[in-house]
């Protein structure tokens, strides 16, 4: 019985060495048919040992070949390589390397900070358009300073009528424009900032968009204006107390954005509050308003003696344009702005 069962090992031990024999010629072992082989207390030194004798490692050969998944933002087939570099694997999608590790993030993400607030002072477009407006502004003054003075001198004086009017050159009249522009522009960003101030409106467009927009209806606001004044003094009025009146009327508005530079340098750069900006705004607007009705009077109605038709065209040319710019105004920020 002890002889049979000698034969019986010898005979499985003979057959695993020959299968091991023929997987050996016929391809690589792997480390688990090699420690197959050796008995139950073979220590590890010897495990290893066994695995470096039948296990041979072939040499790694990397394709020669162009690296085609290389990111459009680099050179193609790219070969350097430096650790240093926080963002070197962005060189390829695939690395030929193996301490590539594609689920390590290799940048730095940090700690995510809270945005800055959008300011008057931190836009240089707005930055530039007021050093556009005070170059303009200086240009205009110094140009038509004669015209200017000329219209402030005799402004609260009642004009003659066989008095032979001094008209205004064509480069004043242009410099005049430019005024009246800037007040357009120096409006739009007061509103502006009123709107941002008071009910902290995002808009759905850019902000420039918008600036753009209320310089826009600004604009069209004084043109609208000077075409009803014209239409009123050619029904009513003479001529010529019609274009001494829009002269009167160019004049104000310049005057207007002269007032109106000083307050939006110190909401942009001094952070008025919009309390006090628009306290200022008024009163500015209200003087020029006064001023107007008092021209209006005597350009018009002291000859005549109606006060009252005085204030009659004064609320029918100055009251309601008024008044539906604002609406205007409050309509256009409420479509454009963002309703959460």
């Amino acid at each position: 019985m002890f002889i049979q069962n000698t034969d019986t090992i010898q005979t499985q031990g003979t057959a695993i060495a020959e299968e091991a024999v023929a997987v050996h010629h016929s391809g690589q072992l792997t480390p688990a048919q090699v420690l197959s082989w050796l008995p139950k207390s073979a220590t590890p030194a010897q495990q290893d040992s066994a695995i470096r004798a039948h296990i041979k490692i072939k040499p790694i050969t990397y394709s020669s070949r162009p690296d085609t998944l290389g990111t459009p933002c680099t050179k193609p087939d790219l070969r350097t390589f430096n650790l240093n570099e926080p963002q070197w694997h962005s060189k390829s999608l695939v690395q030929k390397d193996s301490i590539y590790k594609p689920e390590v993030v290799a940048w730095r993400q940090g700690v995510g900070g809270d945005p800055i607030p959008y300011t008057l002072a931190g836009d240089n477009v707005v930055t530039s358009v007021l050093l556009g407006c005070f170059i303009i502004a200086m240009v205009s003054i110094s140009q038509s300073r004669q015209f200017i003075f000329r219209q402030a001198k005799n402004f609260f004086y009642a004009p003659r009528a066989k008095t032979t009017e001094i008209t205004e050159t064509s480069n004043e009249l242009h410099f005049q424009l430019f005024l009246l522009l800037q007040t357009c522009i120096l409006f739009s960003l007061t509103f502006f900032y009123a709107v941002r101030g008071y009910a902290s409106q995002t808009f759905i467009i850019d902000q420039y968009l918008v600036m753009g927009c209320l310089t826009g209806i600004f604009a069209s606001y004084f043109l609208a204006k000077s075409v009803m004044y014209w239409i009123a003094g050619w029904l009513f009025f003479h001529k010529k107390n019609t274009l001494q009146w829009i002269k009167s009327f160019v004049f104000l508005s310049s005057i207007e954005g002269v007032l109106l530079y000083p307050l939006v340098l110190l909401m942009a750069y001094f952070n008025m509050e919009a309390k006090k900006a628009v306290i200022y705004m008024a009163i500015v607007v209200i003087l020029t308003k006064l001023l107007g009705f008092y021209k209006t009077y005597i350009i018009f109605f002291r000859s005549r003696g109606t006060f009252l038709q005085n204030i009659l065209y004064f609320c029918t040319l100055e009251i309601v344009p008024a008044v539906s710019l604002w609406g205007i105004l409050i309509a256009v920020c409420n479509y454009l702005k963002v309703n959460f």
